[in-house]
């Protein structure tokens, strides 16, 4: 049995540890993770951001749509910031351009079919 003490020990791992490693190879899983979050997040977002867009920017008056609180109605007016839309016979609201969910009808589309 051989007479080490516990400082002789530890000096003995230490003088064994391996050679220095390349950082960027320990921090390769880290970047593979944020590349794979913006593949798999941040660039389909980007995507439906710019289809909705697209879609607000087309609307013009008499197309029917659907706001985000769920209410159908047709535009009757385009504002600089919002849009009129007739939710009844007699009831016009002003929502922001932001509140519109999605396109119901076209109005070229529909007058394309008669």
């Amino acid at each position: 049995m051989t007479n080490m003490t516990p400082w002789t020990a530890a000096a003995a791992l230490l003088a064994q540890t391996p050679p220095a490693t390349n950082p960027l190879f320990s921090m390769l899983p880290l970047f593979l993770l944020v590349g794979g979050m913006y593949f798999l997040m941040i660039a389909p977002q980007r995507k439906k951001q710019k289809a909705l867009e697209k879609m607000l920017a087309a609307l013009v008056s008499g197309d029917e749509v659907i706001t985000t609180g769920g209410m159908y109605g047709v535009i009757t007016n385009v504002k600089d910031d919002r849009y009129v839309i007739r939710v009844g016979d007699s009831t016009k609201i002003e929502v922001a351009k932001g509140f519109i969910q999605s396109v119901v009808k076209k109005d070229g589309a529909e007058q394309a079919k008669s």
